[in-house]
């Protein structure tokens, strides 16, 4: 984007001009050059000026990511310069967005920036683990080393996100099914039926008339009912969305049956994957756990981390920390870093954790597929026998009576 600018020369004459910059900040950069008094600054404002902000600042999605550092690292070790692979990555993608993001790092690292000093320009996008492993590896001379080992920590994490997403589609799918057929039952042939049971004029079970109550305020109030129902919806969405709402969720997400199993070994195998890709790539351990718990979602795993970087910092043990844990990381987890810590080896035992757990998660994620249908089949039938019970049982007993 442009920068016009008003300055003031050494001889007190004044001018005007405009200079091509990245961001504000490289702009002053480059200011700077001239020696000159800046006066005023204006950004280009014109067409298309908004869908230029929209497209850095938009939200981009993992795959892309590892897609990008996986190619980048393969063009560095093919021998290409680095804008040379960035030009060749903004010329395959198909996405105008990320076409944007390409050109922007380009003309930013050909300004005379770092590869990860230009990433740090766009936090939103890449996240701070990338960025750190980037700066390792510019630093240590192996960048291509490091973008590759980005993409896979970034893809192990992305699978296994992916895995949990997906066993827990299925029961949401039914489940809200469930919620749409009740409602148009309620609303169009409960009525129906009630019609037939005034006109009998015969007494009712309990579990009938609670039916045929729910039945009449949702008939006469479905459109209250919608909005209430959706009122209540993103009630809890936002609701979640605050602190005191995520902690309630991570806590509870770590003692439900069965699931809770999956959430520990889950985060489990994302901490010591995150660690072990960090610390091989050279950045220091205290960096390396302070990255991780920003990585980590749960509020838990967060606070176990922030205790580790006190202890790091201190030079102690990080073993006791997840010994301590025990609840929330299991023993094996601490067994295998004081493992670590006494060989030296710590970035290949923490690998080995975070291979083991994602296993584990994928092979837990398919049981619970397993185990989920016939629960949801014992919920429905349960449902719906108790629907047809309420409903048909008069009928029976208007029969007997004639």
């Amino acid at each position: 984007m442009k920068y016009y600018f008003t300055a003031i020369k050494k001889d007190g004459s004044k001018y005007s001009g405009d200079i091509e910059a990245s961001t504000k900040s490289a702009f002053f950069n480059e200011f700077k050059k001239t020696g000159d008094t800046l006066v005023s600054v204006k950004e280009k404002k014109g067409k298309g000026s908004s869908k230029s902000n929209f497209t850095i600042f938009s939200k981009i999605k993992n795959i892309d990511k590892i897609i990008f550092a996986r190619n980048t690292a393969n063009m560095l070790q093919a021998g290409l310069p680095l804008s040379r692979a960035l030009s060749v990555a903004e010329r395959q993608a198909t996405k105008p967005k990320l076409k944007e993001i390409f050109k922007k790092l380009n003309v930013s690292i050909s300004g005379g920036k770092s590869f990860y000093e230009s990433l740090a320009e766009y936090p939103k996008i890449f996240p701070t683990v990338f960025i750190s492993m980037v700066k390792s590896g510019e630093e240590s001379g192996n960048l291509a080393q490091s973008l590759k080992d980005v993409s896979i920590q970034m893809e192990k994490t992305y699978l296994l996100q992916k895995k949990i997403k997906g066993a827990m589609m299925y029961p949401t799918i039914i489940f809200m099914v469930m919620i749409i057929v009740a409602f148009l039952m309620m609303i169009y042939v409960v009525p129906r039926l009630t019609k037939t049971f005034k006109d009998l004029k015969t007494e009712l079970p309990t579990s009938t008339k609670v039916i045929i109550f729910v039945s009449d305020f949702l008939a006469q109030n479905a459109i209250l009912s919608l909005g209430g129902l959706i009122v209540v919806i993103f009630g809890i969405y936002y609701f979640l969305k605050t602190s005191v709402g995520k902690n309630i969720a991570n806590s509870l997400v770590l003692k439900v049956p069965v699931v809770s199993q999956i959430a520990i070994e889950s985060n489990s195998a994302r901490t010591a994957r995150t660690l072990s890709s960090l610390l091989s790539a050279g950045v220091d351990i205290v960096t390396a756990v302070k990255i991780t718990g920003e990585v980590l979602q749960n509020n838990n795993y967060k606070r176990v981390l922030k205790r580790l970087e006190v202890v790091v910092e201190k030079g102690e043990p990080m073993s006791s920390v997840f010994e301590a844990e025990s609840k929330i990381y299991p023993p094996f987890v601490a067994e295998m870093v004081s493992v670590g810590e006494e060989t030296g080896k710590l970035s290949d035992m923490l690998l080995g954790v975070a291979t083991f757990y994602e296993n584990e998660v994928d092979q837990k994620t398919k049981d619970l597929s397993t185990i989920i249908e016939p629960v949801l089949m014992v919920f429905i039938g349960g449902a719906v026998g108790f629907f047809a019970i309420s409903m048909i049982s008069p009928m029976y007993s208007v029969m007997n009576n004639i």
